[in-house]
């Protein structure tokens, strides 16, 4: 934003402190009357024609931006991706053991990439995996969805899961 003598058009649409409307007068005259009020000649329509300005106090204007934009980051949220492993031949207590763990990711709102890892032979098998990974999207239907489908990475095959929107 340019402020006082960096505006270069000629004329300006003047708006006052208030928000009222004070005309097109020369630039010379607005900075002058933006001057004897105390406050900043503000440009917040370069493109428009004439430019149209607003007297105000630019600094605290700036300051009130600055501090929204604090407040905007402070409610920002970054996506957390976190893994739960487990072989395709797993037991019934350790696939439990998992589900609680993926079920509390989920409840708090991070995504879970559940990844089931192949060692040696057991390759062969992947619908023993893709069974494995469907029990557990199943189990975790209410509290998450999926968001990517079972998928062969190397040795690994996984899915991603994400909380439903009501989790949040």
């Amino acid at each position: 934003m340019r402020v006082n003598d960096r505006i270069h058009a000629r004329e300006v649409r003047l708006i006052g402190a208030d928000g009222t409307q004070l005309g097109v007068m020369p630039l010379q005259q607005a900075l002058e009357l933006a001057e004897s009020q105390g406050l900043d000649l503000v440009e917040v329509a370069p493109q428009s024609n004439p430019v149209v300005c607003r007297i105000m106090d630019y600094g605290k204007y700036r300051y009130e931006q600055q501090k929204r934009e604090r407040e905007a980051r402070k409610r920002q949220r970054t996506t957390v991706v976190k893994e739960v492993k487990m072989s395709p031949n797993i037991d019934e207590h350790d696939f439990q053991v998992k589900l609680r763990s993926a079920e509390r990711f989920l409840r708090e709102g991070d995504k879970v990439k559940c990844i089931i890892w192949f060692r040696g032979r057991q390759i062969i098998h992947k619908e023993l995996g893709r069974k494995v990974l469907g029990r557990m999207a199943e189990a975790l239907a209410e509290v998450g969805k999926i968001e990517r489908p079972p998928t062969m990475e190397g040795r690994n095959m996984s899915m991603t899961l994400a909380p439903k929107a009501d989790q949040r």
